[in-house]
């Protein structure tokens, strides 16, 4: 069973490095959940995904995936993005899941061409990672594992970096997949700015517009 998974932060502790651009902590709040909208849209569209999972400790966000059918995951407290994944990854083993690919929050551009992309990638055999890196190449906006377990995950500061070292010491079979819309996380202004340009009607530029960042 192939599942994605999306980990999410608390939305009150989400996009603190966009308050130059939005200073207003409620308006940091709507963008991080318009982002996880729109990520959830494209996992619940991927066709090589059998089913969606979150986790998170934010109720709104939980209460988003029940609704639209997602194992909703509840860490229960901010316990670390890293140890969140691990606590999802082994529930989700639990229920049945052979391959895992998480995915991050806040990359709104993501499709779900990109997340089928990354599930064929896989190299063959039994075990396998797929990294899909960020746009400087040195963190990691997706990753797939089979099993779930096989490596944990670094995110982080120099996350592709380390994965990369992880398969290497285990001799796991590691591909690197370069995609332009995952890549692109919302992290700091210029990055939100740079968002604001691209054309679309997802969730997330509604918002930019209502905030007068995306004009006709």
């Amino acid at each position: 069973m192939r599942v994605v998974l999306i980990a999410a932060k608390q939305l009150a502790f989400a996009k603190t490095r966009l308050a130059a651009a939005l200073p207003a902590a409620v308006e940091r709040c709507a963008l991080a959940e318009a982002m996880f909208r729109d990520v959830l849209n494209a996992a619940l569209s991927a066709s090589g995904a059998h089913r969606v999972a979150v986790v998170t400790s934010e109720p709104a966000l939980l209460e988003l995936a029940r609704a639209a059918g997602a194992i909703a995951i509840d860490e229960e407290f901010p316990r670390g993005l890293n140890v969140a994944v691990r606590l999802a990854t082994s529930e989700l083993v639990n229920r049945g899941a052979t391959t895992v690919c998480t995915m991050l929050s806040d990359t709104p551009w993501v499709s779900a061409e990109d997340i089928d992309a990354t599930f064929a990638a896989m190299p063959a055999g039994e075990r396998g990672v797929v990294l899909v890196p960020s746009r400087d190449f040195s963190g990691t906006n997706m990753i797939a594992r089979t099993p779930p377990e096989v490596i944990a995950t670094h995110f982080g500061r120099f996350s592709l970096v380390r994965h990369l070292e992880a398969c290497r010491t285990s001799g796991i079979p590691c591909e690197v997949l370069r995609l332009q819309r995952p890549a692109l996380d919302l992290d700091v202004p210029a990055d939100l700015f740079e968002f604001a340009r691209l054309p679309g009607t997802s969730h997330t530029q509604s918002h930019l517009a209502r905030l007068g960042l995306v004009h006709g």
